[in-house]
């Protein structure tokens, strides 16, 4: 499959683009002011250690890592980059595991949690900036494999005893076969790395991860992997940043602003893309 290709499937999935956001404006007596470029709160604690730090839980190609360079990549550490710069401080990406990215952000361990998709248990314990993308799920599998051969749309070919469904341990997609698989063994891998060579080793039946990461997958590997889109959709939920549920309305706004214009101008879209071929040549 071409770039092209994949990429007009993933833009329709994960990129149908929030465009809102929120802009504050402060009104002080005697008229309307500009308030300060950062008064005292989050961002202001940020500067003042000279770093924003940013998980990484990888998940191509939002978040990556070269395993042989160890260099961070994707278009949601991307985001946190260029965020980095309006703050004028330097970015620094803490490595960790979809089981830990919010409760690492409630411990105080990083400033934010990039490419986390939205969820009402979630928000309950943190907080979320505007919507950066969409993201929805779907299930890889072996085309040589006997078990899951011409699978269902409604995953009955799947939830059976003896199949194997690998996720990500404690992502959205894990919480969402927890829920609907009551027969398959849910087999919970750290990261989509580890996902997708438990697929392609045959060590689970299924991978059920983000549209988009399990697209590459099998743009990757043509002749071996098949997928299967869920007929009703398992699921589809905003991809925002995860922040302290502390931070402040002021705070907030202004990594929405920058948000909001980051989605508007298409650089979310155009990095998604970018990664997307940089995941594809490694891959070769």
């Amino acid at each position: 499959m071409e770039i092209a290709s994949l990429w007009k499937q993933a833009v329709a999935r994960c990129a149908r683009g929030a465009r809102s956001g929120l802009i504050g404006l402060l009104v002080v007596a005697g008229g309307m002011h500009i308030a300060p470029a950062m008064a005292d709160g989050f961002w202001k604690e940020v500067q003042n250690r000279g770093a924003l730090r940013c998980a990484a839980a990888i998940s191509p190609p939002y978040v990556m890592k070269d395993l042989k360079t160890g260099e961070y990549g994707g278009a949601y550490l991307d985001l946190c980059k260029e965020f980095a710069d309006v703050l004028k401080v330097k970015v620094q990406f803490v490595d960790t595991t979809w089981d830990n990215i919010v409760a690492g952000l409630q411990a105080g361990k990083w400033d934010m949690s990039p490419a986390l998709n939205r969820t009402p248990a979630r928000a309950l314990v943190i907080n979320y900036s505007t919507v950066a993308g969409y993201d929805e799920m779907n299930f890889a599998y072996m085309l040589a494999n006997d078990k899951v051969k011409d699978p269902a749309a409604d995953l009955s070919t799947f939830d059976k005893p003896g199949i194997r469904v690998g996720v990500m341990s404690g992502s959205a997609q894990d919480h969402k076969v927890t829920d609907r698989f009551k027969q398959a063994e849910i087999v919970r891998l750290p990261d989509a790395n580890g996902l997708n060579l438990a697929l392609l080793s045959g060590r689970v039946d299924v991978a059920g991860a983000d549209s988009t990461t399990n697209l590459l997958l099998k743009t990757a590997n043509p002749d071996k992997v098949g997928l299967v889109e869920a007929v009703p959709a398992l699921m589809k939920q905003g991809i925002s940043f995860g922040l302290p549920p502390t931070i402040s309305q002021r705070d907030l706004d202004v990594l929405n602003i920058f948000l909001e214009e980051k989605v508007a101008l298409g650089e979310v879209d155009r990095d998604l893309k970018h990664w997307s071929e940089i995941y594809l040549a490694g891959a070769k």
